[in-house]
């Protein structure tokens, strides 16, 4: 029984952890003006939750407990030291001040501030991104560090680099000025599709997803002249709308064999009216060509009867447009569904710079198991499983081997 309700606790915990961490450290961010803090109490507060949340219980508003005793963790602490005694008089002193500035702001979000104040141009891009998956997407190092390719303790000095660059930089806490935006809004579409895709890969996730489609209508509504913040939210709309039919009791379902009648029908309307809205402004760019191959995915009745040829003419456009290895291989995917699994496959050969991605070795397994060419596909598939991230993906993998050995 004990361990059952230990269990409960810390289910219970990262859950909360999932849902309110990148809240309630951009909450804080806002009363104290200082990311370092923020996030020391954040963490006190959870590991406070640990103890007491046993013997008390959960609270009936989880999130809204860790945001008290996180705040007032911070306050404890920066009265314990004379550097700290000052910055909380002048916080107390100008709360004021930092309310009548937030309101006058055309947002709202305590998250959407502190993205942009990630993604401020006296950081490096990639110091931004991993600084925002961080904060805002709650990702532990490792997970920061994986998304980048790079090892964990390298992430954990890029981002003591960056949270010191902000405060040696005096980087205001604010929506940039209107004229601003257009500076930064590269770095923020990238911190948001990639919380979005984190939300995808683990279960138990939504609330990442849900954040970032939030997120993106709110900088959509800053940027209405913005065709890429406009693709984007398509783009996360449609992926969301086939998310129910993506999973079933926790294992992967792929395009193919998804039962299309769980496709939300609202989402996919929505994300078609905004392409086409796009398609008019006659900007194109990256989030956008994502988007609009999406569309033509959900407007098909079956796998069969999707427009491939379509798709490859969007991937060849946004393959000239990028130049990424991964468009690559989506693009080469496409292909076997028009030119067959033969030419696919080459075209995927070239792609050595995939090595260490799981979905590279993958598609080639598929390639290869259409071509009969057995022994080949599972010794791809075993080699995607090895590389494999999350759980779903390695189950996925492992039936496929599965298969092989047993036909």
């Amino acid at each position: 029984m004990a361990r059952t309700a230990t269990h409960r606790i810390d289910s219970a915990i990262e859950r909360v952890f999932r849902e309110a961490y990148g809240q309630a450290v951009a909450t804080l961010v806002r009363v104290f003006g200082d990311i370092s803090i923020a996030e020391d109490a954040v963490q006190d507060a959870f590991v406070v939750a640990g103890e007491r949340w046993s013997t008390d219980g959960i609270p009936p508003n989880p999130a809204g407990w860790i945001v008290t005793t996180a705040r007032r963790r911070a306050i404890d602490t920066l009265r314990r030291s004379n550097r700290g005694r000052e910055l909380y008089g002048q916080i107390a002193a100008t709360q004021q001040a930092v309310a009548d500035e937030i309101e006058d702001e055309p947002v709202e979000d305590d998250q959407l501030r502190l993205i942009f104040t990630c993604c401020h141009p006296a950081l490096r891009e990639e110091h931004q991104i991993a600084l925002t998956l961080r904060l805002v997407g709650g990702l532990g190092v490792d997970e920061v560090a994986r998304s980048f390719l790079v090892g964990e303790a390298a992430m954990a000095k890029r981002l003591v680099r960056a949270k010191y660059k902000i405060k040696a930089a005096n980087v205001p806490y604010r929506i940039p000025a209107e004229a601003d935006l257009p500076h930064r809004l590269r770095s923020v579409l990238a911190v948001l599709y990639l919380i979005y895709n984190t939300g995808a890969d683990g279960s138990g996730r939504g609330q990442l997803r849900s954040d970032a489609i939030r997120l993106a209508r709110s900088v959509a509504a800053l940027m209405p002249d913005e065709p890429e913040v406009s693709g984007l939210l398509a783009l996360m709309l449609l992926n969301e709308s086939r998310m129910r039919s993506r999973n079933l009791e926790g294992d992967l379902v792929l395009l193919r064999d998804q039962d299309r009648a769980k496709w939300d029908g609202a989402l996919i309307s929505e994300g078609h009216a905004i392409v086409r809205a796009c398609i008019r402004q006659d900007r194109p760019g990256p989030y956008q060509l994502q988007a609009a191959i999406q569309a033509v995915h959900c407007a098909a009745d079956s796998y069969e009867a999707t427009d491939w040829p379509q798709i490859v003419t969007i991937y060849n456009q946004l393959y000239a447009m990028t130049g990424g290895p991964v468009v690559a291989l989506n693009r080469a995917i496409a292909l076997a569904e028009t030119d067959g699994p033969g030419v696919a496959l080459a075209e995927m050969d070239e792609l050595t710079t995939l090595d260490g991605y799981h979905l590279f070795h993958a598609a080639r397994g598929t390639m290869l198991r259409r071509l009969g060419r057995t022994g080949d596909a599972r010794r791809a598939f075993e080699t995607a499983a090895s590389l494999a991230v999350t759980d779903a993906d390695r189950r996925f993998l492992d039936r496929q081997i599965g298969e092989l050995a047993s036909g």
